[in-house]
């Protein structure tokens, strides 16, 4: 077993004051970000607010123009190799090789992490059979399901054991199913006491996984806390519409803009926070006069999207 993580930390990974900018344009503008030992949290933005860009810098991929940041203690700029001794980092993009087995995958990264050779072939099937993979182990990594693709990837970048492990995107592209299964394994590496940096498109996945959520716009924190605590930050319940006609979703979005109403496309449905009675009465009547039929209307009490919508519109 790796020893070189023996050191323990209150703040697993802490920044202060990043910023960067590619060319003129500005990416990070000064972020603050705090992950305790042992804990996990989800840094969320839209497409473009700075999430890559944050990750790439505390896992030592690319310099920061200003600001602090240290990984399991070590400052990521002056002891980039120390930072990455501590680190595991599962990309966007699956690293594994696709002309390689399952079980030569892990062999291949153990040996790259200096275990030897009876060791790295255990470790191999530690981790083969930790994430579900020992059936497949003698099949190319290319015959992989897209599932089993990201916890090969999620197992090589846990090979050499690090106490501090950065999510990149995990589930992206991944049907519900494998997305199931990759949570149950997070949880699982949560549960063991690893320390996880997680950034996601989807809101679901933070409220499920996460101790705090952090979110980001504009390349600056715009929320800190809980997933509880923010949503009882944006306080009023929430209206949800689907109008019977898809087509008729942009006439609806128009006669509610003067509400705040969230276009979601994807669910066919519109969302905004109902202040009172009147208020719900009110962009009901609006739906009614622009002759837009409902098929279903919802009252919600408000959900990480909820909280998610109104940090980054204010944030605009």
């Amino acid at each position: 077993m790796n020893v070189i993580h023996s050191k323990s930390f209150t703040d697993s990974i802490v920044a202060r004051g990043l910023t960067k900018s590619y060319g003129a344009t500005p990416v990070l503008s000064g972020i603050d970000l705090t992950v305790p030992t042992g804990s996990l949290v989800a840094l969320l933005g839209p497409n473009g607010s700075g999430k890559t860009t944050t990750v790439r810098i505390l896992t030592t991929l690319l310099a920061p123009d200003g600001g602090t940041a240290t990984v399991a203690g070590h400052d990521v700029t002056r002891e980039g190799v120390a930072v990455r001794r501590a680190i595991g980092l599962t990309s966007q993009q699956a690293t594994v090789d696709d002309l390689l087995t399952g079980r030569e995958n892990l062999e291949l990264f153990a040996g790259l992490n200096h275990l030897g050779g009876r060791r790295a072939r255990a470790r191999a099937q530690e981790l083969l059979e930790r994430f579900g993979l020992t059936d497949a182990a003698g099949r190319l990594a290319g015959t992989y399901s897209g599932g089993m693709r990201r916890r090969l990837d999620l197992a090589v970048s846990m090979v050499s054991e690090p106490p501090i492990l950065f999510l990149d995107e995990p589930t992206t592209g991944l049907d519900p199913r494998s997305r199931a299964e990759l949570w149950s394994v997070i949880r699982e590496l949560l549960a063991t006491g690893t320390t996880i940096l997680l950034t996601t498109q989807y809101l679901e996945e933070a409220d499920h996984l996460a101790d705090r959520v952090v979110v980001i716009d504009g390349g600056r924190v715009v929320a800190d806390d809980s997933p509880a605590v923010l949503k009882r930050q944006v306080g009023s319940e929430r209206l949800a519409v689907r109008p019977a006609r898809p087509a008729d979703l942009p006439a609806a979005a128009a006669a509610l803009a003067t509400y705040g109403a969230h276009l979601d496309t994807e669910k066919g449905e519109l969302t905004l926070a109902v202040q009172d009675p009147d208020h719900l009465r009110r962009a009901l009547d609006s739906l009614h006069a622009a002759g837009i039929a409902v098929a279903h209307v919802e009252l919600r009490t408000p959900t990480l999207d909820d909280v998610f919508f109104e940090l980054t519109a204010v944030a605009a």
